[in-house]
């Protein structure tokens, strides 16, 4: 029993820490009328165009700010109390939420006042984004950072989970605008948990670190660990991210049941919410740096075999190791950048994680589709696992000091 314990999920953050208590429920409320308002944006787009490239278009709107702004956003975050940015930003969020709601409910609004609320609102998410990420070493001390990673990933998780059911469900019975208003309700709680925490100015210690957008650059080349995380994750999602593959190899090779595609993503999604549920068996080795790396070869290695599965029940069960195998290296790589960053680079390495984050999986699925019309969906996955498992073994080799690395505390 003990045994079991330990691989459960480790909840001492939530136990120990109210400031983080109150903060991970207003998230995980916000998650989910985040994922809601989702769907709503693709329904009232593709209502009103019937055109798959404006959906694209939306997608794109959503990304772009976070690219172009996400590194000032993390530089900001640096110099300004992190408390006040986050709590800005979030009211900003809520603002757009409820103006969304407005011309949701309105029926027939303009298709680009639609466009430019959603790119008004991924400004304030992109300004947001580091701000939010660089409280949680504030909150919680370096032993328990892996394990408030891992509890914020499977808040991720179940809203991703729950949020799209529950936005088409409210979709059907009201219409787009009540997704938006339930998402403009649901910052009440990350506003009230944000305004209780204490001013988070930036440490007087590191004061005169440079500021701006390259110190923050020259920091991220020069240090060998923080890097060897982001390349993994680059390596892990450009090389290998399957998504735009599920419909082509649905068709080809599982008859093309719209049932089975949805099978496809909800196995990765499941795989996720079982490794969060065990990640205390990940998060207290206080390894984060074998574990990112163990688990970016599993995601390599189980994709590239789903390119060659020979049923359906084996190609789940495929996707569904490779979304544990994920949330393995997204939690470990996140407590790698938390436990290797000053706190004084950590809103511009927290900015730089995100992006990648970001940017990273549309270019893998992007390669995958290219290589896929060039060849077969098969090919395109079991050349992208090789090259996925191939890079980040180089990265490891190359990185000694994230193979060996035992975390004991912050720089």
């Amino acid at each position: 029993m003990a045994a079991v314990r330990r691989a459960l999920i480790d909840v001492t953050p939530l136990r120990e820490s109210r400031d983080f208590r109150r903060l991970w429920t207003g998230q995980l409320f916000s998650g989910l009328g985040g994922q809601m308002a989702q769907v709503a944006v693709l329904y009232q787009v593709w209502e009103s165009t019937h055109d798959p490239i404006w959906t694209g278009v939306a997608g794109m709107v959503q990304a772009l700010p976070l690219i172009l702004f996400g590194l000032f956003a993390g530089s900001l975050a640096d110099r300004a109390d992190r408390r006040r940015l986050y709590l800005i930003t979030a009211a900003g969020q809520a603002a757009c939420a409820a103006l969304l709601a407005v011309q949701g409910f309105a029926g027939s609004s303009p298709l680009l006042l639609l466009l430019a609320l959603i790119a008004v609102n991924s400004v304030f998410a992109a300004g947001g984004g580091p701000a939010g990420m660089t409280i949680l070493p504030r909150l919680l001390p370096a032993g328990q950072l892996a394990a408030g990673l891992a509890l914020k990933r499977i808040g991720f998780q179940v809203s991703m989970l729950l949020g799209p059911a529950l936005g088409g469900v409210v979709i059907a019975l009201t219409g787009p605008g009540a997704c938006y208003l339930v998402n403009a309700v649901s910052f009440a709680g990350v506003l009230w948990a944000v305004a209780m925490l204490p001013p988070m100015p930036p440490l007087p210690s590191e004061t005169r670190v440079r500021h701006g957008v390259l110190a923050g650059l020259r920091f991220l080349a020069g240090h060998r660990a923080v890097r060897g995380a982001l390349l993994t994750d680059l390596a892990a999602t450009v090389l290998v991210m399957p998504i735009s593959l599920f419909p082509m190899v649905n068709a080809d090779r599982f008859g093309g049941d719209p049932r089975t595609l949805g099978l496809f993503l909800s196995a990765i999604a499941v795989g996720g919410v079982v490794a969060s549920a065990l990640s205390g068996s990940f998060t207290r080795l206080h390894r984060p740096g074998p574990a990112m790396f163990t688990g970016s070869l599993v995601w390599g290695a189980a994709l590239g075999l789903f390119g060659i599965a020979p049923d359906v029940w084996t190609g789940l069960a495929l996707l569904a190791v490779a979304g544990a195998a994920d949330t393995v290296a997204v939690v470990s790589r996140g407590t790698v950048v938390q436990l290797h960053t000053p706190d004084a680079y950590l809103g511009r390495v927290v900015a730089a994680e995100q992006i990648v984050g970001q940017a990273g999986p549309d270019l893998g699925n992007l390669r995958g589709g290219l290589v896929a019309a060039a060849t077969s969906a098969p090919v395109a996955l079991v050349s992208g696992g090789i090259l996925g498992v191939l890079a980040v073994a180089l990265i490891a080799a190359r990185t000694p000091e994230l193979r060996r690395e035992v975390a004991s505390s912050r720089c």
